[in-house]
């Protein structure tokens, strides 16, 4: 069981009747401020990240389509180096039958059967050649149409490769200066939220300090009460009678003795030091409901029967079995060990007493085992273990 959650940064001590301040400590503006900050920062932080995203998105595309620019130039470039060599293929074919038919009067190519009806030989080679350079050399020209259409998409393609490759670079650098942005915001918000753990454990450093130190001003007051109470017991006669002086004779009367002392406590039991130490040792580890190791965890029961079991004493694993199982002593004879109980039979919480005025407790999750300053309150009760 753990105690109803108390806010770290506002311990209430009750010291010889009087309350502390109800006004904030001063720190706590200064906490609250860093905190908007760190707020601010963080929303910023979000928005320049949404930014970034749309930009890396953005880059992306425009990475994509100037790579599909790359292909279509290369696929043209490659078509084009095609058609030069066709082009030129064509030409060379062209030339070598030219000075074939010249040679051979028209006779080297069997196409010449075709036109030797009239047994008219110049004019077979005359249209021959003509028919064949006409075909060629339309073939040769339709190749060098299409060689500068070609050349054409290609200098239109490499227009829209320029112009991609300096949108692309536009955006690397909207992104780089982004992510510059979003680096130097989160370095700003670490900043940040190291001040304010700073100044949360001033504050609960201060707050422990002064806890200890009411509370011990409170069992020195209980003490010397305690020690007020025994002297003037001793010092009262017993149950005597008495005339009153300023009344004359009457009937005599019987003062009230004074409560009596309350019986010394029971001695600590032996390894309380051992137990302490045990204790001490785990300042760090994690609070976990019904945890009662190191590795696991402790809540609040848990770490105090771990402590006692390492000195070979025995406690239940829960606060009020506990509360049941001690000694309940007065405040003002607690001893360093003593277990201080919190709510109705000890049920909402307990913490063991280090010295000082400080305690050590595993006090709610999200929280780790810690010393404080010790809190009482109208419920709290000490334990002294046997």
């Amino acid at each position: 069981m753990r105690i109803a959650e108390v806010a770290l940064v506002s311990v209430v001590v009750m010291l010889a009747g009087v309350a502390w301040s109800a006004d904030h400590p001063a720190g706590a503006d200064k906490i609250a401020d860093a905190r908007a900050q760190a707020s601010a920062i963080a929303a910023q932080i979000q928005a320049t990240d949404q930014r970034l995203q749309v930009l890396t998105d953005q880059y992306s595309a425009a990475d994509y389509h100037l790579s599909q620019v790359d292909d279509q130039i290369t696929q043209t470039q490659h078509q084009i180096g095609v058609d030069k060599a066709a082009v030129a293929h064509n030409q060379r074919a062209l030339r070598k039958q030219a000075i074939a038919d010249y040679t051979s009067s028209g006779t080297s190519s069997q196409a010449t059967d075709l036109f030797t009806s009239d047994r008219n030989v110049a004019g077979v080679r005359e249209e021959y050649s003509r028919l064949a350079a006409g075909n060629v050399s339309t073939i040769i020209a339709n190749l060098h149409s299409s060689v500068a259409q070609l050349s054409g998409e290609q200098a239109s393609l490499q227009q829209q490769q320029l112009q991609a490759s300096n949108a692309r670079a536009a955006l690397a650098a909207s992104k780089s200066q982004a992510s510059t942005l979003v680096a130097q915001e989160q370095a700003t918000k670490a900043g940040v939220d190291a001040n304010i753990q700073t100044l949360v454990a001033q504050q609960q450093a201060a707050a422990s300090a002064a806890a200890a130190a009411a509370f011990t001003a409170k069992v020195n007051a209980a003490q010397a009460s305690a020690k007020a109470a025994v002297q003037s017991a001793a010092a009262t006669p017993g149950t005597t009678g008495s005339t009153n002086p300023t009344r004359g004779p009457g009937p005599t009367s019987v003062p009230a003795p004074p409560s009596p002392p309350t019986a010394p406590p029971p001695p600590l039991a032996s390894g309380v030091a051992g137990a302490i130490q045990a204790a001490e040792q785990e300042v760090g580890v994690p609070y976990v409901w019904g945890g009662a190791s190191p590795s696991a965890g402790f809540d609040c029961s848990g770490l105090i029967m771990w402590a006692y079991a390492q000195v070979g004493i025995g406690l239940p694993h829960f606060s009020g079995a506990q509360f049941a199982s001690t000694i309940h002593i007065p405040l003002s004879d607690i001893q360093p060990g003593d277990l201080l109980f919190y709510g109705p039979q000890g049920a909402d919480h307990e913490a063991m007493y280090v010295g000082g005025g400080q305690m050590i407790e595993a006090p709610h999750a999200g929280a780790s085992v810690r010393i404080v300053g010790v809190r009482t309150d109208s419920s709290t009760v000490v334990g002294r273990v046997q």
